[in-house]
């Protein structure tokens, strides 16, 4: 009886040694997992701005004149050979019959719009002219001699339905090399943070890259544009 009672002491020992070790070294991965976790949860994020002008490459103009005319027939004469001249005036500023686009006029009668007696030609009718062409400085050679149209009788309206828009199609050129020096500001500031702060700067978290922007560079320079980006980079610090 004695030997069998020694031998569950005996046992019962040392599984208590054995559960203390396995607690002491669960407590130690345990606390140095934590420490792992709260080091990890430093970090820093950081923009990187990437900003360049560049030349438009499409210019769109749509030039709108009107006429007017008691005869329809007449007034629709009028606004063809209008629009032929003005047709010639943009192949004399170098472009091509296949950048000019001759839209169907609008007419209105208006007699039908009142009863009271109207003064002034019954007809009025609105044509459309379009310009588009990859040849800017021919585009706007044209748009600063407007004047010998209107020394032709030529109307042309003056509002924002015949302002010249500019695009740049060509993002995906410098779309690489703008992202690739955005991500280079970005970790020259993370860089600089982890300095000051006495740290040092670990592997990206997240990154995030913002939206191309693609603006005029200023009011009395549509034809110069600058696109920018903007990246969000999180770094991790490490002491």
């Amino acid at each position: 009886m004695t030997n069998g009672s020694d031998k569950r002491v005996a046992a019962s020992a040392a599984l208590g040694i054995f559960i203390c070790v396995g607690l002491a070294l669960a407590g130690f991965f345990v606390a140095n997992g934590v420490a792992r976790l709260r080091s990890m949860d430093r970090v820093v994020s950081v923009r990187g701005l990437a900003e360049r002008e560049m030349p438009a490459n499409i210019a769109i103009w749509p030039i709108q004149f009107t006429d007017s005319n008691d005869d329809l027939v007449a007034l629709y004469a009028a606004i063809q050979q209008k629009a032929e001249v003005i047709a010639k005036f943009l192949e004399q500023h170098g472009l091509e019959k296949s950048e000019i686009t001759v839209s169907p006029p609008s007419v209105r009668d208006r007699s039908t719009e009142s009863s009271e007696v109207q003064k002034g030609p019954r007809y009025t009718g609105t044509a459309e002219v379009t310009v588009y062409s990859d040849k800017i400085d021919a585009v706007r050679s044209a748009i600063q001699e407007t004047l010998d149209l209107g020394k032709l009788g030529i109307v042309i309206s003056g509002g924002w339905e015949s302002e010249p828009t500019y695009l740049f199609t060509k993002l995906n050129d410098v779309k690489p090399e703008m992202i690739e020096e955005a991500t280079k500001n970005a970790r020259e500031a993370a860089e600089k943070f982890a300095k000051d702060s006495g740290s040092r700067l670990g592997k990206i978290r997240s990154a995030n890259q913002g939206l191309f922007e693609i603006d005029d560079r200023d009011p009395s320079n549509p034809h110069i544009k600058r696109v920018r980006v903007v990246t969000t980079v999180v770094y991790y610090l490490a002491d």
